[in-house]
């Protein structure tokens, strides 16, 4: 082993003096580098401004007396992702196969009902006292705007696909009218939009609030990505499978859910994963419209008199933040690629 990685340095780092003196640059820069940011870590940096603030990055201005929703959210949110997962990676064991399956038809549609339960149960129902959404602040915006918006563009974009495949001229032509509108349109410009237009098209005695008019953006914005994503999946299919599972007598609709779809899917679930990472990073654009998510929330504690200038120690905490949900979407993609393929 060890001298396979002695013929692979040789190989590729040091196969001439200039490729050699090139990697020891790089490595004395990287070095010098690791040294002034483990010093500037320990001795220079000021982590108090994290410490002190801690909760309003987690909660924002939430009140503190009602923290028991945000866990309530956190466990059905966290139940429902352990279900979704269990139904993909199931094994071959005949009585779990059994009780997935029944699971299989409500997991959709539970998610789907989980978004306006979670927003209303927040909010303040089921007699609970109102608290605005003004008050939702810091990564639980982040992560409730993220999660609402893939669970709803995610159904969207696959019936965009397969209207963009679908024989109906009415249906294929207004997909593709759709997709390449909102593809040539910035993120920023869409949520934009959301919030100032789109008003003007609802009764005026119907006045969505802005988190709403947030998810609306966001989710016209993804769902044209997540449509190409899957057009792209469907047309890896061979044909004659199509045509084999017809002449068996299956309906259009089966040969589509049954056939098609999980196959589609499974090719491009790198793709659609990078747009569910790349969706919770455009979550904070958000700010820009006045929602305060995790990147608002940053503004707004470097603008404390005690902590002015200390954006270092607020950006590393904050990228932290994001790579580690970015990553964990990463990991478990893989993992579902893994356990698909076997």
């Amino acid at each position: 082993m060890q001298k396979i990685q002695l013929t692979w340095l040789r190989k590729n780092l040091f196969n001439s003096w200039y490729n050699s003196l090139l990697t020891i640059l790089c490595l004395l820069l990287i070095i010098q580098f690791i040294r002034k940011f483990v010093w500037w870590t320990i001795a220079e940096a000021q982590w108090q401004v994290v410490q002190v603030n801690l909760p309003l990055f987690l909660v924002g201005r939430f009140p503190q007396t009602s923290y028991w929703r945000l866990w309530i959210v956190l466990g059905i949110i966290t139940f429902l992702i352990v279900i979704t997962w269990s139904v993909f990676i199931t094994q071959k064991n005949l009585i779990k196969h059994k009780f997935i399956n029944l699971l299989v038809p409500w997991l959709a549609p539970t998610w789907l009902l989980s978004c306006p339960l979670i927003l209303w149960f927040m909010g303040g129902g089921l007699g609970l006292q109102s608290i605005s959404t003004n008050l939702w602040n810091g990564l639980i915006l982040t992560l409730l705007m993220a999660v609402i918006s893939i669970v709803i563009s995610f159904p969207l974009g696959i019936l965009l696909a397969l209207g963009r495949t679908s024989n109906l001229f009415i249906i294929r032509w207004f997909s593709i009218l759709y997709i390449e509108i909102i593809r040539g349109l910035p993120l920023i410009g869409i949520l934009f939009i959301a919030q100032v237009m789109l008003p003007l098209f609802l009764p005026t005695e119907l006045r969505l609030d802005r988190l709403i008019r947030g998810i609306a953006g966001l989710v016209l914005f993804s769902t044209a990505y997540m449509a190409e994503n899957v057009r792209g999946g469907l047309q890896s299919i061979p044909r004659e499978q199509i045509e084999a599972a017809k002449a068996l007598g299956l309906p259009t609709p089966l040969v589509i859910i049954l056939v098609v779809l999980p196959q589609a899917l499974r090719a491009v679930i790198p793709a659609i994963v990078g747009q569910f990472i790349g969706l919770l990073k455009d979550t904070s654009l958000l700010s820009l419209v006045g929602l305060v998510e995790l990147t608002g929330m940053s503004r707004s504690i470097l603008a404390q008199p005690q902590f002015i200038g200390r954006y270092a120690e607020v950006y590393i905490f904050v990228g932290l933040l994001y790579w580690v949900f970015c990553y964990s979407m990463s990991l478990a993609s893989r993992r579902l690629e893994k356990q698909l393929i076997n």
